[in-house]
């Protein structure tokens, strides 16, 4: 494997009623002026956001300044908002309650809160953040991990381009997961989840270094975890057993443990933030759909990983010829997420090949994407021309 550092700072609250048994020591610890936000107001219906405040009112001299209303897939001006409801009210801490979305755009607002430009400077990697306003979440969605890594996905809606970034700057100082909190997410957007952690998974697992058999079995673990517990959870979404298991997977699958000491892809989520950029779509749909496609696309030239993937996944006869393994671990995938309802084409939210010169070019961030297979413009047109 190679050499790596590896650091989380964050601190992980889980289990039941710790809001109630948390919140106000811990955001107390960082400061008294708080911006408070949240998505679409899920967690007004269910009670979470009465109780958040009723927690951040114990806390002396507290002021509370709202950003309500953050898109499934946030964009640069709900980020410049937060920035200047933080100025103009010269808050010292954001508490995010929501899922990735809501974590990725109070992630973006801590940096841009530290920094006198255009804070998509730091999103394309034109600015490198030294500082953020501390940060701490409520995670009420099991999917992007978020909770505890330094990552960030925000959508420049008027330029059609969705990019991510990360710093050692924006992992939360702590994140509270009770998974009660996510008894609300509905059907489709609780199988989106189940699809984006699994992905992350396959990010990481793709990755173009030797002798890293610990990380790679971290991985099969938690692919093997899901694909048992992801059919139970979706026949009783109430269950808090089954919510835990799901919640603690998507913690783990993007905390940085897979990563230790590989130099990982990530082609598939680039692709998928390109469509999403262009046509809105569910981050989970869209890579339920890319990435069997691109598991096909590479499997051409490097079937070798993807057929290990379905021996040690989905128990495949070990003895079959490498290739005709590869596409029956491609399969057992589609065949899974299409079991639990995830979309199987782009044509399922009506994309044509009508934009799909603009998806190319937003997908190409350099000349290249991925490192397992590395690709060019070519090869990401042919595989969305694939996918639709």
């Amino acid at each position: 494997m190679d050499n790596f550092q590896y650091v989380n700072p964050t601190k992980l609250i889980f289990g039941k009623d710790q809001v109630k048994n948390a919140l106000t020591k811990e955001v107390e610890y960082y400061g008294t002026r708080v911006l408070l936000v949240y998505g679409s107001g899920s967690i007004k219906k269910n009670g979470l956001y009465e109780e958040v405040l009723k927690q951040l009112n114990q806390i002396n001299n507290v002021q509370i300044v709202e950003l309500a209303g953050v898109e499934p897939n946030p964009r640069l001006s709900t980020v410049q908002k937060g920035i200047r409801l933080i100025k103009e009210n010269q808050l010292d801490f954001i508490l995010a309650v929501g899922g990735g979305s809501v974590i990725d755009c109070a992630k973006a607002i801590s940096v841009g809160a530290h920094y006198d430009g255009n804070v998509w400077d730091i999103v394309i990697g034109k600015a490198t953040p030294s500082s953020s306003l501390p940060l701490g979440t409520i995670l009420t969605m099991a999917a992007t991990g978020s909770e505890m890594n330094g990552n960030s996905v925000i959508t420049n809606w008027d330029e059609k381009d969705k990019r991510a970034f990360s710093s050692i700057h924006t992992y939360p100082k702590f994140s509270i997961l009770d998974p009660q909190n996510t008894f609300s997410v509905p059907m489709d957007q609780t199988v989106y989840g189940i699809v984006d952690l699994m992905s992350h998974v396959l990010e990481q697992y793709f990755h173009i270094s030797e002798n890293a058999p610990i990380q790679e079995r971290f991985g099969e673990s938690i692919l093997k975890t899901t694909i048992e517990v992801a059919p139970k959870l979706l026949n009783d979404l109430q269950s808090y057993a089954h919510r835990e298991v799901i919640m603690l997977n998507a913690t783990f699958a993007l905390n940085k443990i897979l990563t230790m000491g590989v130099k990982t892809d990530w082609a598939s989520h680039m692709m998928e933030h390109a469509v999403s950029a262009v046509h809105d779509i569910p981050h989970g749909g869209g890579l339920a759909i890319l990435f069997p496609h691109w598991m096909e696309y590479v499997s051409e030239t490097k079937p070798e990983k993807v057929a290990q993937l379905g021996i040690r996944v989905f128990d495949l006869d070990a003895t079959t010829e490498t290739t005709k393994l590869a596409k029956e671990t491609i399969q057992q995938f589609r065949e899974f997420w299409k079991s639990i309802g995830a979309p199987t084409r782009l044509s399922d939210y009506g994309i044509d090949s009508k934009e799909i010169d603009l998806m190319v070019e937003r997908s190409i961030v350099n000349e290249t994407i991925g490192n397992y297979v590395s690709l060019a413009k070519d090869d990401v047109r042919q595989i969305l021309e694939r996918a639709l």
